[in-house]
């Protein structure tokens, strides 16, 4: 994720994907396309499976996600929402949180929407004082009338970054939670009004739905299921500060070190 080390380009892979004429393209994607790709060959008469493809035949199988619960160290933070001003003043870079409490999510519909316009008439026009809100849109069963989260992993922030600032302005949103960091806009906001960023780990989509106990609500259905505004009770729900309320921003460092190493290699 490029957190630490010199190294920010851990493998890369080219292929070719012919689109329309006037439309090639590069494509670098991280991260939520890992692991993803499988496939095998089967025996079109039997079914059974010939070959599997895209992965080591001598490594075994293994299960998505661990059983065990996140390991602690006893350094964590606990947060409980709704967040205050001075306590998320206190948090630098680098801090391991755990958040307990209620969250809200929100994707790209939800931003451009809160952009220009109030919450929903049926919540409370101070919903969002102190609250966190998560760049995730939701993998959601629905039971009866219950809905139960069944992943939830978070989604790239930066595209957030038009919205953001003016959101924690606007309805006194304490943390956002994504993943990639966001830019100087976000930044500015975090430092102004007492906010800070935590960063969610891309792929644990169902290690975070198990810190989630209970949906509370949806607001904004009309989006779609992944767009709309979940309000869910989370429990220990981990993340990692890396930017905080005094300015500072772990993905800025990462870019100016890692283009410095850039510069190296670059021949003239």
């Amino acid at each position: 994720m490029g957190f630490g080390g010199v190294g920010t380009l851990l493998g890369c892979k080219i292929g070719v994907q012919n689109r329309l004429p006037a439309s090639f393209f590069v494509s670098v994607a991280y991260e939520c396309w890992a692991f993803r790709r499988l496939g095998l060959r089967i025996d079109a008469q039997t079914g059974a499976i010939k070959q599997w493809l895209y992965r080591d035949p001598e490594r075994p199988v293994e299960k998505l996600a661990a059983t065990s619960p996140f390991r602690l160290t006893g350094r964590e933070v606990h947060l409980e929402t709704p967040l205050s001003e001075e306590k998320i003043r206190a948090l630098k870079v680098g801090d391991v949180v755990l958040v307990s409490g209620k969250v809200y999510t929100g994707r790209d519909a939800v931003h451009k929407h809160l952009a220009h316009a109030d919450l929903p008439s049926e919540m409370s026009p101070d919903a969002l004082q102190g609250a966190l809100l998560y760049h995730c849109g939701p993998v959601m069963l629905k039971q009866g009338e219950r809905w139960t989260v069944q992943a939830a992993g978070p989604t790239t922030s930066i595209r957030e970054e038009p919205y953001q600032g003016d959101l924690i302005r606007r309805f006194g949103i304490r943390a956002v939670m994504g993943k990639g960091g966001m830019g100087a806009k976000t930044s500015a906001a975090l430092k102004e009004h007492g906010a800070v960023y935590l960063n969610a780990i891309g792929g644990a989509a169902q290690f975070y739905a198990r810190c989630m106990t209970r949906v509370d609500g949806v607001h904004m259905m009309e989006f779609g299921v992944p767009e709309a505004m979940w309000e869910i009770q989370v429990r220990d729900l981990p993340a990692i500060v890396t930017m905080d309320a005094t300015g500072a921003s772990l993905h800025a460092e990462i870019e100016k070190s890692s283009g410095a190493e850039l510069d190296k290699l670059v021949i003239v």
